[in-house]
């Protein structure tokens, strides 16, 4: 009805390039968190790494039209949106040299989130520059839709989200389910994927320059068969790692008793998370913890923290649980697809549904109670000779 494709693209990633950042801001968090810890250091330039955080959240709005530099919109809108791609590495770099000056004079123990960190650092630091490459019109013209783009976004999604992941899950499994992870098998992972990735991705940037174009069905140059092939062992070594994480879960949960994390500190943390027990009670802290500064919970430990030890308990104000959110999330799902098919009676009746559902959550005048102290008490104390006992 007169539309204009090209414009409806544009409306997808508008939306889709903030999305990539929203998938790796989180991934960012977890690599702060595990390098202080494992470097035995407070994170270099605490401040800059929020600014770089706020400046790519800004930045990630006003990139998205660096997938069309080929669509015909003009050398001043692809110098802007190239512009503005390259801005957006700077504080990402700023993030990984926060990250290496952390690590710098620090006694880094080389755990399996720290190798993952690692991992990231290198491997999304090679995303990051092809990335800047694709941000010059002159050398998106030819890389455009080649496999080219394909390696450089599983450089960064890999790299970046899937590492990240993994260290974050390694780092606080042991707070969530009260055991460590297997570190033999999930060392071996790592090094099966970072193996398996560089493997099966760099041989895609190779054949970038070669000529081939991406979503094909085959190719019929038989001179790439060769880089398809190696692509494919690396591929094999990636599912390898994957199956390494699933041995990695059975051994651990198989051996529990023996990774059996019953103090809440497995790694000597430095946030307050690490003062609760693994894993932790329903009411998380059986006392309001004290914040003086960036690592709370590790300058306590330094100090002794005998006074906030000594204090005495007091009864929690606790929210009760409701299962509103999930019911009215399934209703607005239900809803959202009626609305895209034009299903009008199941719109009308997802949306009676959500209303329905908020009237009886806002009605509810039963929505919290209080832990006593003297509970609170009884399950610190036992929490305390389960400690003592394994010491």
């Amino acid at each position: 009805m007169g539309g204009n494709v090209m414009m409806y693209v544009n409306l997808i990633w508008a939306w889709g390039h903030p999305e990539v950042y929203i998938l790796i801001l989180p991934a960012f968090g977890v690599f702060s968190e595990v390098i202080a810890t494992f470097a035995r250091k407070r994170l270099f330039g605490y401040h800059t790494m929020v600014w770089a955080t706020i400046a790519i959240t800004i930045l990630s709005f006003i990139v998205w039209l660096h997938h069309f530099f080929t669509m015909g919109a003009g050398a001043n809108v692809n110098a802007f949106f190239g512009i503005m791609t390259m801005i957006i590495a700077i504080p990402t770099g700023v993030k990984v040299f926060n990250w290496l000056f952390t690590i710098f004079r620090g006694r880094l123990e080389m755990t399996s989130p720290v190798l993952w960190t690692l991992g990231f650092i290198i491997t999304f630091t090679i995303g990051g520059m092809t990335g800047v490459m694709l941000a010059l019109p002159a050398a998106n013209f030819v890389l455009h839709n080649s496999l080219f783009v394909i390696a450089h976004f599983h450089n960064v999604i890999v790299g970046g989200v899937v590492f990240g992941m993994m260290a974050g899950l390694t780092y606080w499994f042991p707070k969530a389910f009260g055991f460590t992870l297997d570190e033999k098998w999930g060392k071996r992972s790592f090094w099966c994927w970072i193996t398996g990735f560089y493997v099966a991705f760099m041989p895609l940037y190779v054949l970038s320059f070669y000529g081939a174009a991406r979503r094909m069905n085959s190719y019929p140059n038989a001179e790439w068969q060769p880089w398809f092939i190696v692509a494919l062992l690396g591929a094999l070594l990636i599912a390898a790692g994957i199956a390494c994480t699933l041995i990695q879960f059975y051994v651990s949960v198989r051996n529990r008793e023996k990774y059996a994390d019953v103090t809440g500190d497995p790694w000597d943390g430095r946030t307050l998370e690490w003062s609760a027990s693994s894993p932790p009670p329903f009411y998380n802290f059986a006392r309001l913890p004290v914040v003086g500064d960036i690592d709370s919970f590790w300058s306590q430990k330094q100090r002794g923290n005998e006074q906030l030890d000594n204090a005495p308990y007091t009864d929690i104000h606790m929210p009760r649980n409701t299962v509103a959110g999930p019911v009215i999330s399934v209703f607005a799902m239900i809803f959202g697809f009626a609305m895209v098919w034009h299903i009008w009676w199941l719109a009308g009746f997802s949306a009676i549904g959500m209303l329905v559902s908020f009237l009886m959550r806002v009605s509810n005048d039963d929505i919290d109670y209080y832990v006593p102290a003297a509970e609170v008490e009884r399950i610190e104390r036992a929490h305390q000779q389960r400690v003592e006992a394994q010491a």
